[in-house]
């Protein structure tokens, strides 16, 4: 599959910018899946205003590829069935985005598997290679870009990911079939050189820049980039978000990218009340990922606020050692309850028993 084989609405949107919560994992009790919540998680975001979602990544827990567990292919498919569906009915157009990770053999494997079910891009990782030579690690993403449009994807180490140079992202934004990089390293030096790099490869018209930093979201989405290249300045900037975080609250964070839009769009310069705005955001993001433990409840504190509206049935990961850890469900009271602002649960719940009918 080419990039140009992506429906038209669906790329202009992408090089707009989006709203793309990347999906949790909804189980059961006895850690199965709960196939009711997560068709109705998809429905939430439909609603919400999204323009894409993720399934298969870091949130979908990269366990669900496992021997004994084997949930990778059940969960992209029931998702896309039900993003299919309900979108149609709507005449909605969503971006469909496939976690493809491991070796070359399984990563080109998971993406014929996402092509096939109706995936229009897979966000590669590729944690599983990290201490590899950065010729087999683009060799990896040539292969993989062979069979889908491939974002890149910048993962900080703190859960998984490893460090990648510019000279390894100068070259990546060469390949062909790359069609956005999500920067997610948590680092602004290391954000700085993925945008760096793809100015520098003359290809920033055609690799939108997502952001991934959770902890910085607001101003990402607000800076422009002003690169001195050797064919002279350009200036691009990070269009949208691929987050965990949007994963939650996602009808605000819909709101908040159209606001930013605009913002920029006005060339009246940015609002104190949207740079306070980013630090609220970033403190609601440490009770959520648990940074206080080193992202250790990141996934479960993630089903907390979903559990809390109603859309998850509890915080069951497929590791049951994986846990809220001591004091986190109380820092997610707090930030709830100090930026009420921020939460939609008020549209949740309006909209809830429709979505898991």
């Amino acid at each position: 599959m080419q990039i140009n084989e992506i429906p038209k609405p669906i790329r202009d949107s992408v090089q707009k910018g989006i709203v793309i919560p990347a999906m949790p994992l909804a189980l059961d009790a006895q850690r199965g899946l709960d196939r009711q919540c997560q068709a109705a998680l998809a429905r939430y975001y439909i609603d919400a205003g999204v323009g894409g979602i993720a399934v298969g990544v870091h949130t979908t827990q990269f366990a669900i590829r496992d021997p004994g567990i084997n949930l990778f292919e059940p969960v992209l498919k029931l998702t896309s069935e039900v993003i299919d569906d309900y979108s149609a009915a709507q005449g909605r157009h969503v971006w469909k985005v496939a976690g493809v990770c491991g070796t070359t053999q399984q990563a080109v494997r998971e993406a014929t598997f996402a092509v096939d079910h109706g995936y229009h891009s897979g966000l590669l990782s590729l944690a599983a290679l990290a201490g590899e030579s950065h010729d087999k690690l683009l060799d990896h993403c040539r292969e993989v870009a062979a069979v889908i449009p491939v974002i890149g994807f910048y993962l900080q180490p703190a859960v998984g990911g490893c460090k990648l140079p510019y000279s390894f992202w100068r070259e990546f934004a060469e390949i062909e079939n790359v069609i956005a990089i999500k920067m997610a390293p948590f680092n602004r030096y290391q954000t700085l050189d993925v945008v760096r790099a793809v100015c520098d490869s003359g290809c920033e018209d055609k690799i939108t820049l997502y952001t991934g930093n959770d902890d910085n979201i607001i101003v990402d989405l607000l800076t422009e980039y002003r690169i001195a290249c050797d064919a002279g300045p350009k200036s691009v900037r990070i269009r949208g978000g691929l987050l965990g975080h949007w994963s939650v609250w996602a009808r605000a964070a819909v709101e908040l990218l159209d606001e930013v839009h605009a913002v920029v769009a006005s060339g009246n310069g940015v609002p104190s009340e949207l740079l306070r705005r980013n630090i609220e955001l970033t403190d609601c993001n440490a009770a959520f990922f648990d940074a206080a433990n080193d992202f250790a409840g990141c996934i479960p504190g993630i089903h907390e606020v979903l559990r809390r509206q109603g859309l998850m049935r509890g915080t069951w990961c497929l590791d049951p050692n994986e846990v809220l850890s001591q004091g986190q469900s109380q820092e997610i009271d707090r930030v709830t309850k100090a930026y009420p602002h921020l939460n939609d649960d008020g549209f949740v719940q309006d909209n809830l028993r429709r979505w898991l009918s």
